[in-house]
């Protein structure tokens, strides 16, 4: 099986699968297929409404969960034990690979922080701290979170289809400025509170897109209290409180917008 790691937003579907068996504190190399498979669909059916195009991987990926889901359940027929290969060999073989990777880049990248907050020092004259950063449970969110509580709002916001098409056609780069700018005057603002109650999914899409834009490329971080706690979203190392589309940034944001012109959206009424 031939898997690609990096997509246009999400970074496959060997990091979701990573990232599930992490959460649920599992080795990698006795993952119950079961409970993965369950949760890979959930977080697939919230992507196919974020970006059906970006899904192909993550979909063959569900394919073979359930494959061998099938095949750890189904008797096998009086074969003898010690000649049956475990099914979950390849999987398992593949997500080690990739963990093996994205460790190193991890650690490069922390590296590269690290030097970037090196600079001389001429004097001596910092105040005491009394607070010790340590001590903070806040954790960085990693996009995974931001699915799986999209996933949540996506839900609490359904309503009963009718006859009725209604569509929200606000740019991308719209919902980025308006979040830049509530980060200037605020500091931070909740990742839940940036959906509001009744809105159209295009609009929740919409938004949640501009959360991720601003996180990849304009110094914009997520961070959580604990594991099932808010998410906030604050300016990080760099932010540009004067910051303004850029033609390169307003070229993505034009993409991603034209891209949610496509989504499928269900209908709903005034």
């Amino acid at each position: 099986m031939n898997f690609r790691v990096e997509l246009d937003i999400f970074r496959g579907p060997l990091d979701l699968l990573l990232y599930l068996v992490r959460k649920h504190e599992m080795e990698i190399a006795d993952i119950r297929v079961s409970a993965i498979a369950e949760q890979f669909l959930a977080y697939l059916e919230v992507l196919q409404e974020i970006d059906i195009d970006a899904v192909g991987d993550f979909l063959e990926m569900a394919t073979t969960l359930i494959e061998l889901k099938s095949r750890l359940v189904l008797p096998h027929g009086g074969e003898e034990t010690d000649e049956l290969l475990d099914p979950r060999a390849d999987l398992v073989q593949q997500l080690l690979e990739y963990k093996k990777f994205k460790d190193a880049a991890s650690l490069l990248d922390d590296r590269s922080r690290q030097w970037q907050q090196h600079y001389p020092r001429l004097v001596d004259d910092l105040p005491p701290r009394h607070l010790a950063p340590a001590d903070q449970p806040i954790i960085e969110a990693e996009i995974w979170d931001l699915v799986s509580a999209f996933g949540r709002i996506i839900r609490e916001s359904q309503v009963v289809p009718t006859a009725n098409i209604v569509y929200d056609d606000t740019p991308i780069h719209v919902y980025m400025r308006r979040l830049h700018r509530r980060l200037v005057d605020d500091g931070r603002a909740a990742f839940s509170q940036q959906f509001a109650p009744g809105m159209h999914k295009s609009a929740l899409i919409g938004v949640f897109l501009s959360i991720l834009e601003l996180a990849r490329h304009h110094r914009v971080v997520t961070e959580q209290d604990d594991g099932h706690g808010e998410i906030w979203i604050r300016p990080g190392d760099g932010f540009d409180p004067s910051w303004r589309l850029e033609d390169a940034s307003e070229e993505r944001a034009e993409a991603l917008t034209q891209k949610l012109a496509s989504v499928n959206i269900p209908l709903k009424p005034r």
